[in-house]
């Protein structure tokens, strides 16, 4: 599975942004899709994922409420909609696929795009 992901850029504070993700190289069918990222000097943490069928959900406690994410099976594309953007966002946010159980865990994900940077600004 290769994966691109875009749409990130430089917001203030209180901002929205949508973030995509390109799949493509396999059916994604069996496969869960979710959103890290990686603010300066801190470690990669999870955001969100979606499971390709059916569409479950789950997020990280300091997102909920403010991103939602979704998929669109025809174009093999999956999104992360971010609303109400606060500083402490501000990330390097990639997407990655895998078929390991739901789960916040990276270990569940095998392939990772190339991150697309976030910018909040106070």
């Amino acid at each position: 599975v290769q994966l691109q992901a875009s749409g990130g850029g430089l917001v203030q504070a209180g901002a929205s942004l949508r973030l995509s993700c390109a799949a493509s190289g396999r059916t994604l069918g069996n496969y869960k899709l979710g959103w890290f990222r990686q603010a300066p000097g801190k470690e990669r943490e999870f955001v969100s994922e979606i499971r390709w069928t059916g569409g479950r959900t789950s997020y990280a406690a300091s997102v909920k409420g403010r991103f939602t994410i979704s998929r669109d099976n025809a174009k093999n594309t999956l999104y992360l909609q971010m609303t109400n953007l606060k500083p402490e966002d501000t990330a390097v946010y990639y997407c990655a696929a895998g078929q390991g159980i739901s789960g916040s865990s990276e270990n569940g994900y095998q392939y990772w795009g190339q991150g697309t940077q976030v910018t909040v600004s106070s």
